[in-house]
């Protein structure tokens, strides 16, 4: 059967047998696109779970240093404040 074609010389197909071809064109491509970055083996599974656990301790890795960062810092003013108060106060005897 050949396809049927419109008035402006256009093809025309039915509704499901164009999504069937969508879905194949689909599929394909993406079975291209995962071969062409290297994941289209047996073991394509196990690289994406270890690739999304890499990425979470990244970013745990990330949370961590900025919250060791505000710790750090927020440390830093307090002592620098103590110190300033205990200067202020001549706690250790009149030498400032």
């Amino acid at each position: 059967m050949s396809p049927r074609r419109s008035g402006d010389g256009h093809l025309r197909m039915p509704d499901a047998e164009f999504e069937e071809l969508l879905a194949r064109a689909a599929e394909e491509g993406a079975k291209r696109a995962l071969a062409d970055v290297g994941l289209d083996g047996q073991e394509a599974a196990m690289d994406v779970r270890d690739l999304r656990a890499l990425l979470a301790s990244i970013r745990f890795v990330r949370r961590t240093a900025v919250q060791t960062t505000v710790h750090l810092i927020t440390t830093g003013l307090i002592l620098a404040l103590l110190a300033g108060i205990t200067l202020k106060l001549k706690v250790f005897g009149p030498g400032g």
